[in-house]
């Protein structure tokens, strides 16, 4: 049976006021009673500030810290392309090398635990301790490397904190304010990516500590851009295979104690990466879970833009893998980032910003209209994304052999036969897509609709795209294991 029931206009008033339209599709019930049900009035607001805070305090100083390897400005000014002849060159090469490959095996036989009820199976060590887990049983902390491993992995990570040191410091003194009013950035904001400096060098100290004297130091540098937002583009792709190459290695560190110290520091990198994003209108953090790569891929990225480094400077034992090239990389500059020129970035290697200086009428940095908008700010909706699933990606790549990284000195490999899929490595997944041949070193595939979990595609943010001779299936903690199947590797602007 229906029941009309009549209300007064006035308290149908009410409710439209006191319930408003839910903001999450399928969220009911959210009717909790909050302080914001009754909107506060705001008044005069202050505009005098006097002195500081008169509080009771007395003068302090630290005269324990412990030094940093480098000063907040600090080493070689001068950058530019090595133009010497290289005196060694090459990955440094252990006594022998076992096997061309390492081959897949099953589970750990030890890797049996599993718990179907929540309940301890064993004796506590101690109360509210409950029995396993690794250096937990009282022994001293060593925080040094432990194994060549260990050693590879944190050297490779200092050279990714050494140039960060410099990047940041050399984006400062090179542009002008007027350079940073432009792309939208304050003074403000200026002193943010100073600050980001000084934590490099702190990290810098950090992994020289559990290295010791043999670390490598701070180098020479090669950059590509030439605008501030080239500038802030470059710092978003470098710091996210900077994090990306940590997450990749570092729980397979045989030091606990080392992976600790790194853990805490390479948070901090993922919270640079976000910002470079907010600098450069991006969506700040477009995925679910963020990418592990193997140590080889980060050498790669990272070796281009180190030009030279004394001569004592400790070499690596990675991979430099040929570069490859995406020849319609979306342009975050573009309001229609993917109506982008062939190449329409500022230069050859691989993780190369995009170009700024496109016609204005295609910019989106002055462009106040939201959807289309791509200045500095919290978050950012694209109306086009910057890419999509089944666009269409063209490619080319390198040929092996090229010299690249400090002073010419290591060599590109590989060690892939005939190419035939791309590998697209984003969040948890690799997902493999089929590689079209149009030529000589050029092709084609179209970006994959894959999703992590429902809700969630794979392929988003600036994420790590590769050309392989086969499909192997791999997993997050197993991904260097597709090192002998890369014939080249690049990055791409997803979102």
């Amino acid at each position: 049976m229906l029941t009309k029931i009549l209300l007064p206009s006035a308290c149908l008033a009410a409710l439209a006021v006191a319930l408003p339209a839910p903001q999450v599709s399928g969220y009911t019930d959210a009717d909790a009673p909050y302080a914001s049900d009754t909107p506060t009035p705001i008044g005069p607001l202050a505009t005098s500030f006097g002195q500081d805070s008169q509080v009771p305090a007395i003068p302090t100083s630290d005269t324990s810290a412990y030094p940093r390897v480098s000063s907040d400005v600090t080493g070689p000014t001068s950058h530019g392309p090595y133009s010497g002849t290289p005196t060694t060159t090459g990955a440094v090469q252990g006594p022998s090398t076992i096997a061309a490959t390492i081959p897949a095996l099953p589970p750990n036989p030890t890797a049996t635990y599993y718990n179907p009820n929540g309940k301890l199976f064993n004796p506590e060590p101690a109360p509210y301790t409950p029995a396993g887990g690794l250096g937990t049983n009282g022994t001293q902390p060593r925080y040094m490397v432990e194994s060549d491993f260990d050693y590879e992995s944190i050297a490779l990570g200092l050279y990714q904190e050494w140039i960060e040191l410099d990047l940041f410091n050399n984006g400062l003194a090179t542009f002008s304010e007027e350079d940073f009013v432009a792309a939208g950035l304050t003074a403000e904001d200026r002193s943010y990516i100073q600050f980001m400096a000084v934590q490099e060098s702190g990290h810098a100290t950090l992994l020289t500590n559990m290295l010791g004297e043999s670390a490598p130091v701070q180098c020479t540098y090669n950059y590509p851009f030439s605008t501030v937002r080239e500038f802030i583009d470059f710092n978003q792709k470098l710091t996210r295979w900077g994090e990306s190459g940590v997450w990749g290695f570092i729980n397979h560190l045989d030091s606990r104690e080392v992976g600790q110290l790194l853990s805490q520091s390479i948070a901090t990198e993922a919270r640079q990466q976000i910002s470079f994003r907010q600098m450069l209108g991006l969506f700040p953090m477009p995925v679910w879970f963020e990418t592990g790569i193997p140590q080889s891929w980060a050498w790669t990225y990272l070796a281009p833009y180190i030009s030279s480094c004394p001569e004592n400077c400790t070499r690596l034992a990675w991979q430099n893998f040929p570069v490859l090239h995406i020849v319609n990389q979306p342009n975050p500059n573009r309001w229609s980032p993917n109506d982008t020129k062939p190449h329409e970035v500022v230069g050859n290697r691989v993780a190369d910003p995009s170009n700024s200086t496109i016609p204005s009428e295609e910019s989106c940095v002055n462009l106040n209209v939201t959807g289309y908008g791509c200045g500095p700010a919290i978050s950012r909706n694209r109306s086009e994304p910057l890419s999509f699933p089944g666009k269409m990606v063209n490619f080319t790549w390198d040929d092996p052999g090229q010299p690249v990284g400090p002073n010419n000195s290591y060599i590109t490999s590989t060690q892939a036969g005939t190419p035939q899929f791309v590998a697209w490595v984003s969040q948890l997944n690799l997902t493999y897509t089929p590689l079209t041949i149009t030529g000589q070193n050029e092709g084609y595939t179209y970006q994959p609709a894959s999703e992590v979990y429902q809700g969630d595609p794979a392929a988003n943010g600036t994420m790590f795209i590769a050309i392989t001779d086969s499909d192997l299936f791999l997993t997050p903690f197993n991904l260097s294991m597709i090192n002998p199947h890369v014939r080249a590797l690049g990055l791409y602007q997803a979102g």
